[in-house]
């Protein structure tokens, strides 16, 4: 079968998002070319503004490259720009005369800047931000020269302005409106921005507009409204796009704004299609990326004859790129007779979120500081979710949430990467059909993440939800994708400088995002815990979902409750009341666990908080990286091999060093002979009881990957058991990275290294005492408040917790 010839006009990325979904649909059908104005392959036009921060370099933007091009048989044209299209003849001619044939012809000319049209507006240093030689150009600009002017305080402007700091410049933005980023932005959450801003080095003239620039051979300055002047060797204009159209006009088709196009992104020339900024479809022209991919799948399915919903319009949102000020917006975003908004603003953190709603359903967001909730407004919007269930007291929570949205509690269908469409359900099926274990590798399968890369670390908390303890987060030089520090270098620089908040590390030490990622937050919450036990008020927020609930989410949402039960102990009063319970809240499993415990399985988030008041029993640590439990045999009380009490011991070993955090989970088994009934060799720390005394095995694991631990020594007391135990937790607590077992732990710092550690008795005593010292603080913290001390039991109060 002869293949029909399909011709498009653009090399951007709405267009090669087309190509791209045809090729999946039927790579067979097309024969392509693609003729592209600028001297390179497809890249993130929505990156430039890290080139210009010094975050990337122009070879990570591409996101095809010419063997990609040259794999699909795609002829590429490059820097040669289509100037004429001749719809009679079906064929398009460039500008250095090639004539290339169509069957379908593809618009993807994206848009150009606007540059305000006053006097010296054409002079050399003046430039319209738009491509990769626009931002090389700036760069080499900042070498030599000092003054920049940013005109317009949007999007495109602030990010540009970031960047052009971190070249070396002093900038000053040029706004005409009264607050920044009017058009996303309220302006409560605009001047918090600009207050930021002003904080990092930015100026601003506000309300004002330029009239001329000054210079005869180059930039030498401006002129405003109101007749003062700034220096100025560098102009960047950032006042707006205009889809570019001339080739479009020129060839007769209708344009507006846009080319205008259906529902199926047909021009009025049955043969010719337009897609992206270029398109106008019911009147709007989009610029966001989201909007884009959303034709291109469209025109896709169409071309490719395919069944589709014609194309409907876009829901869209704004994030900014620029370190230290994070802010989300979304929908529709001004108050009025139809319209209420509803706000929070925490003064202390400058954390500030409105929602809009308009016949009781939210319209629109905007959040400043903490846009966690971003991704969850953005969802309920799409579906129009009605807000009956949900309290406004906590900026829209439903009745017994605890707080903002975890990964684990996701819809399904709930949307994670915005720019590309992509849900929860079609990464977590990515991951597990296809063996997937990084974000680069789920972007480069689902294509979540490719393009602004905001959502990347929701995309890593779903991998850790679905993987589990199998996930190992990528690490490029550093802890994570946020700073080039190791473990070591930051622990150093916490001690070195005496922080003592998550939040003054990443500033004092200079993290690409100031509020970190799922990866650094709960590491550096783990190292501050474990440098200032006393000092360190613990960051519930920074903990994973697990261990802020006190439950294990399971595979269908539901939840795991699992109380304390020493050393497998119970009693036939407590035995009464998990019974109870489990009948009281129709719980569907209750199930002796693997560490000796009775678990509920199957609990509702939303019981969460009843169930456990109900219990009047300590939560178990079954959940956190912390002392997981003590396995323990019935020893030499009951059993006829039993040399040693060891269900005393267990508990012993328990109550000493439950709840205190480790660098990951860490379990314990006590045997009573070397039958060692309660595996005690692959635990991270083993006790097996022998005739003269107890032998102490470390560095165990029973996981997916089964190491054997190794015998450290052996003693005589239980004493001394509970002594050595915690020098050696203290010391994997001291010395581990976050996330590491202790098996790799004692694999890379040396089993004689540790040996001779923890068997001088000078430095086992030293750090006994320091996990003593851990063990008083962690007693203090408010989840573990005693509430029945007769007992001695806990109750975890789910609605305490921060999320």
């Amino acid at each position: 079968m002869t293949k029909q010839r399909l011709v498009m006009i653009g090399n951007g990325m709405a267009g090669l998002r087309t190509i791209e979904e045809i090729l999946d649909r039927d790579a067979d059908k097309y024969d392509i070319t693609i003729i592209g104005k600028e001297q390179y392959p497809n890249y993130n036009r929505i990156m430039l503004s890290n080139i210009l921060q010094n975050k990337m370099t122009v070879e990570e933007t591409i996101m095809n490259d010419y063997d990609w091009y040259e794999a699909h048989h795609i002829r590429l044209i490059v820097g040669d720009p289509v100037v004429e299209v001749q719809r009679k003849e079906k064929q398009v001619i460039t500008q250095s005369g090639i004539h290339v044939a169509y069957d379908v012809c593809i618009f993807a000319t994206g848009s150009r800047a606007f540059v305000l049209p006053i006097p010296g507006s054409t002079l050399p240093s003046v430039i319209g931000w738009r491509t990769i030689d626009d931002t090389e150009k700036m760069i080499e600009i900042a070498q030599s020269k000092k003054q920049a002017i940013v005109i317009g305080g949007g999007l495109l402007g602030l990010e540009c302005a970031r960047g052009l700091l971190d070249q070396g410049m002093e900038v000053t933005v040029i706004h005409l409106a009264e607050w920044l980023m009017e058009m996303q932005l309220d302006k409560k959450a605009g001047d918090l921005l600009k207050a930021d801003l002003e904080a990092q080095g930015m100026k601003f003239k506000m309300q004002a507009s330029t009239t001329e620039i000054l210079g005869d051979e180059d930039v030498t300055g401006i002129v405003l409204a109101d007749g003062s002047t700034l220096d100025a060797d560098l102009v960047v204009m950032a006042v707006g796009i205009r889809p570019y159209i001339q080739v479009a006009e020129q060839c007769g088709l209708v344009v507006n704004r846009g080319i205008q196009v259906n529902g199926y992104m047909q021009t009025s020339d049955d043969a010719i299609y337009a897609v992206g900024e270029c398109a106008e479809h019911q009147g709007q022209v989009y610029g966001l990326v989201a909007p884009l991919y959303e034709q291109g799948k469209v025109l896709a399915d169409y071309l490719t004859d395919r069944e589709t919903v014609a194309y409907q319009g876009s829901t869209t949102f704004t994030s900014l790129k620029v370190s230290g000020c994070d802010l989300y917006s979304a929908g529709y975003i001004k108050e009025d007779d139809d319209v209420h908004g509803i706000e929070i603003f925490d003064s202390q953190s400058n954390h500030y979120k409105k929602i809009f709603i308009k016949d009781n359903v939210i319209v629109g967001a905007v959040l400043y500081g903490d846009i966690d909730d971003g991704s969850r407004f953005f969802n309920m919007m799409k579906k129009a979710e009605v807000l009956d269930d949900y309290t406004m007291v906590s900026l829209l929570h439903k009745g017994g949430e605890t707080g903002g949205l975890d990964i684990a509690d996701m819809a399904d269908d709930a949307t994670i990467c915005g720019c590309n469409g992509v849900d929860k359900a079609t990464i977590v099926n990515a991951i597990t059909s296809n063996g997937l274990t990084s974000v680069d590798e789920v972007t480069k399968t689902t294509k979540a993440g490719n393009s602004c890369g905001k959502c990347k670390g929701q995309i890593a908390q779903i991998l850790e939800h679905t993987l589990g303890d199998d996930f190992v987060a990528a690490q490029p030089t550093g802890i994570c994708a946020c700073t080039d520090l190791t473990r070591d270098q930051i622990v150093t620089q916490i001690r070195a400088k005496g922080l003592k908040t998550s939040a003054a590390v990443r500033e004092q030490l200079q993290f690409k995002d100031e509020f970190g990622c799922p990866k650094c937050r709960p590491a550096i919450n783990y190292y501050l815990n474990m440098i200032y036990p006393a000092e360190h008020q613990d960051e519930i927020e920074s903990r994973f979902a697990n261990e802020r609930y006190h439950a294990n989410i399971q595979n269908d949402g539901t939840f795991s409750v699992i109380p304390q039960m020493r050393g497998g102990v119970t009693d036939a009063e407590q035995l009464i009341r998990l019974g109870e319970v489990a009948q009281k809240y129709n719980v569907p499993l209750v199930k002796v666990t693997g560490s000796q415990r009775i678990g509920l399985y199957g609990v509702k988030k939303e019981s969460l908080p009843k169930v456990w008041e109900d219990l009047e029993m300590r939560s178990a640590s079954a959940y956190g990286k912390k002392t997981r439990s003590v396995k323990s045999c019935v020893g030499k009380e009951f059993c006829r091999f039993g040399t040693q009490f060891t269900t005393q011991l267990g508990i012993r070993l328990e109550k000493t060093f439950e709840y205190i955090d480790t660098p990951h989970k860490f379990k314990m088994g006590v045997s009573g002979c070397p039958r060692s009934c309660v595996e005690s060799g692959v635990k991270d720390f083993g006790v097996i009881g022998v005739e003269n005394g107890f032998q102490i095995y470390i560095g165990g694991n029973g996981g997916t990957d089964v190491v054997i631990g190794q015998h450290l020594t052996t003693v005589e007391t239980e004493d001394e058991v509970i002594k050595l135990c915690g020098a050696y937790m203290q010391y994997y607590r001291e010395t581990a990275i976050y996330a590491e077992r202790t098996a790799p732990w004692l694999q890379r710092i040396g089993f004689e290294q540790v040996q001779a550690v923890l068997l001088d008795e000078a430095r086992q005593n030293e750090l006994f005492e320091k996990i003593m010292e851990a063990k008083h603080a962690v007693s203090q913290e408010p989840w573990s408040t005693i509430v029945n001390a007769s007992k001695e039991s806990a109750i975890f109060k789910v609605e305490e917790v921060k999320v």
